[in-house]
Formats: C-alpha cells, sequence, structure tokens
C-alpha cells in the first residue's frame, strides 16, 4: 500500500509534466496585475491549462467497445443515454441538450450506434457526430415536433432487430422519457442501463487519472493561494471571488463554497451571508474540471489559533481519513471503506453511527462529482449490496465531525485504488496550523 503524501504521490505518474508546477509558482510574477486586485499570491499562480490533453476518438471508440462487452455479460441489447447524462460525453463526446425533447444516444450490443433527436436539430447533431468518434456515417434518427420521439426510437430498435429482448436505460434519464420509450416497445424488457455506463466510468483509464492528478493539483494550489490572502472583514462571498480569479489564473474552471465558525457544522454549508474575524475556522470545498473530470477537495483552516477542541478534533478527523486510506484496496466492499473511517470517530466519543459524522465517508467521482461507487453500508450497485473495490476506481475520502453551534472539520482528498492499496492525489493536510503542509513552496 502506498500513503500518497509525498511530492511522488501528489502528481503521481500519469501527471509527471506537473511535477514542475510547484517550481513555477511566480510564473505570472511579471504579469500586468493590478495587485490591489488581485492579491500577489493569487497573482502569482501558474497556468496550468496546457498540460491538460484532450481525449481522442479512438480513446471513446474503445469505451464502446467495452461496454458491449458489459451488455453481453449483462444479457442486455441495448442501452439507451438520453439528454442530460454525462455518459454521452463518455461514449461519444456529446452533450445531449432538448431539455423536454428527447435526444437519445442508443448503443447496440450488435450494431452501430446511433442517435435520436428533433428533426429541427438534425444539423446540430450531425456536427457533433463528425467531430466524435462515431463519424459521419452514424445514423440520426429525427422526429417532427407533432411524432412521438418514442415511436420513432422503438422502430429503429426493431429495424435492428431488438423487437423484444433487455434494453438498459440511463439512471438520469427523465420519467417521461423512461415512461415513453416502455410504452413504444411493449415486448422489451427494459432496466437499468447503470452496470454498463457505470461499469465502465468506474474504472479509470490512465488519461481520466492524469486530468483528475491534474485539477487536483489546481484545486490545491488555489485553495493555498486564497488562504494566504484572506484577512478578517471579509465576507464568505469575498473569499469565493477570489477563489473565481485564482481559477482563472490556473486556466481551468472551477469554484468554491467558503463557510465560517458555527456554519462549517453544516456539511454542505449555509446561504447566510459570513464575516471573517480573527480565530474564525473556516472551510473551503469543491474544485475544478480538467478535460471534463473533476476533483473535490476540503481543507478547514482556522484564521490565527485554534483552539485546543479544535485541534482535538481535527486529528481525530485525520486519523479517519487515514484509516479510509489504507482500508481501501481491490476486493475491499466499499461499506468497509466508511466503516473503517466511521470506528474511529465513533471510538473518539463522537457517536455513535452517524450522530456526528453525519454523511458516508465517500463517493465515486469523475466526469460527474458524484458517481460510482459510493462507499457506505447498503449502497446498492446492479444487483450487487456492497460492491467491491476495484483498481483505478476513483473516489473521494472526506470524513468529518460535526458540532451543532460550535464548528464542523472535513478533510477531503481523491482517492485512487491501485493495484495493491490507495493513494491520494493531494497531501493530507497535516493541521489546522499549516493545512498546505506537504506541498513544495
Amino acid at each position: 500500500m502506498r500513503n500518497a503524501i509525498s511530492r511522488r504521490g501528489f502528481f503521481g505518474k500519469g501527471a509527471a509534466a506537473a511535477a514542475a508546477v510547484f517550481g513555477a509558482t511566480t510564473l505570472h510574477a511579471q504579469d500586468a496585475v493590478n495587485a490591489a486586485a488581485v492579491p500577489a499570491p493569487i497573482a502569482a499562480l501558474p497556468s496550468l491549462s496546457s498540460l491538460a490533453r484532450p481525449f481522442t476518438n479512438a480513446e471513446r471508440q474503445a469505451r464502446i467497445e467495452r461496454a458491449k462487452g458489459l451488455m453481453a455479460a449483462n444479457k442486455l441489447d441495448a442501452i439507451v443515454i438520453a439528454n442530460s447524462s454525462s455518459s454521452s460525453i463518455y461514449f461519444a463526446n456529446m452533450r445531449l441538450g432538448g431539455g423536454e425533447r428527447l435526444w437519445a444516444l442508443v448503443l447496440p450490443a450488435k450494431a452501430k450506434p446511433f442517435v435520436v433527436c428533433p428533426a429541427f436539430e438534425e444539423g446540430r447533431a450531425r456536427q457533433l457526430l463528425d467531430e466524435g468518434p462515431l463519424g459521419k456515417d452514424a445514423e440520426v434518427i429525427i422526429w417532427q415536433e407533432d411524432q412521438s420521439p418514442y415511436v420513432a426510437l422503438g422502430k429503429a430498435l426493431r429495424d435492428r432487430g431488438i423487437a423484444t429482448g433487455s434494453v438498459g436505460l440511463d439512471e438520469n434519464m427523465k420519467y417521461v422519457f423512461s415512461d415513453g420509450i416502455r410504452r413504444a416497445g411493449p415486448h422489451i424488457t427494459f432496466s437499468s442501463a447503470t452496470p454498463v455506463t457505470a461499469g465502465c466510468r468506474m474504472i479509470k483509464e490512465p488519461h481520466e487519472l492524469e486530468c483528475m492528478r491534474l485539477a487536483c493539483c489546481a484545486t490545491l494550489l488555489v485553495y493555498r493561494a486564497v488562504a494566504h490572502s484572506v484577512h478578517p472583514g471579509m465576507t464568505n462571498h469575498d473569499v469565493e471571488h477570489l477563489v473565481s480569479l485564482a481559477y482563472g489564473r490556473v486556466g481551468f474552471r472551477g469554484d468554491a463554497s467558503l463557510n465560517i465558525d458555527e456554519y462549517t457544522a453544516l456539511p454542505h454549508g449555509s446561504r447566510t451571508p459570513q464575516t471573517l474575524r480573527e480565530g474564525s475556522i473556516l472551510m473551503l470545498d469543491d474544485g475544478c474540471v480538467v478535460e471534463g473530470y473533476t476533483s473535490d477537495i476540503t481543507r478547514t483552516f482556522v484564521l490565527g489559533k485554534p483552539t485546543d477542541k479544535m485541534k482535538r478534533v481535527f486529528d481525530i478527523v485525520h486519523r479517519a481519513q487515514t484509516a479510509a486510506l489504507h482500508t481501501a484496496r481491490p476486493g475491499v466492499s466499499a461499506a468497509a471503506v466508511d466503516a473503517a473511517a466511521r470506528k474511529v470517530i465513533v471510538d473518539a466519543g463522537y457517536g455513535p453511527g452517524f450522530t456526528y459524522f453525519t454523511h458516508r465517508v465517500g463517493h465515486g467521482i469523475g466526469l460527474d462529482m458524484h458517481e460510482w461507487p459510493y462507499l457506505v453500508k447498503n449502497n446498492m450497485f446492479g444487483w450487487e449490496l456492497d460492491p467491491h473495490l476495484q483498481k483505478d476506481m476513483t473516489t473521494s475520502d472526506e470524513p468529518g465531525i460535526y458540532i451543532k453551534g460550535e464548528f464542523g472539520i472535513r478533510l477531503e482528498d481523491d482517492l485512487h485504488v491501485t493495484a495493491d492499496g490507495a493513494e491520494l492525489f493531494t497531501p493530507q493536510s497535516p493541521s489546522l496550523e499549516d493545512p498546505f503542509g506537504g506541498m513544495a513552496e
């Protein structure tokens, strides 16, 4: 097992080019920056966008072939992905629009993929297809505004020999779409496409891991620059504005929420206006996007000197995060990772169960900030209860203790399941006083 709190662990083999980042934190120091508007630590951030590599059509075509293999294993004749699902990006580099109008990407197990869309959108659909792995010869099935898109999709399935059999529907599909598709295919058995979509997406390719490492690197650099720029009197919205400025410097789309003092005891914070003061405890949470892949990191720290109670709670949460990291490995159940972290917290007096550690220890992360697998007991994936981890899964590792009316402490880094254990993409936060220790200056 590798404990990824070293510089090498931070960047990893798949993103070695990023290792120069910490030696280049003054890359923009000579830029014409208005120092009064942009604090010096933010102005000094490097641009990282040139380190990101776009995904190729060949990579996405390989994903479609893997999906077909999973369809065979799960006895599915096709899967249907509709409208807002990020799986259409994953397989075809297509962001399906449509709103209330059905757009669908259909991946048959034994035929070429095709798209269903409104007739007036055919031109846009073909442009997206031309740029993606499906190419110019992919078929577009159109429907007019006074016609049923479900009838059109059902006929297309029958034309490909799928008048009966089993078809998987994407888990994010609107009910109105799934219901319409079911009615148009009365002799087809419909079920979840999750064993195929998540079955592919849960296991990350080296290029995906590279993007995620880079996103995590960028987020931690941004957090450190922002933490060095805050002062008493700032509001949470002032600090969130600094986060936006900082992501603008590193060159990726990202944001963060900041919660202060008693509002840190709410895991997802509050919309209440908040103001920093000397001694405030701060919780900074969220991430950025690199070629579609996200980071999700939380740092909790104090503006000034923490109380002894804050330090004790931090130490418990730190040990819980480490316990989850040391438990995660191929073959271990998702539930066991949550149990390892939760035991540390409960044994330290912050229990039972979910009393103070009020959420699961982690969630899958990739194209979506929350995706399969989920690290918690009674987690149902496909037909398996409490699924087991596999090599190259990625999740958050984010235990917390939340004391209502006082404060909360959460530590969150993104975890990669390796061949023989697990690593974190970023160095663990050593303390409330030095939340960014382990990062090179």
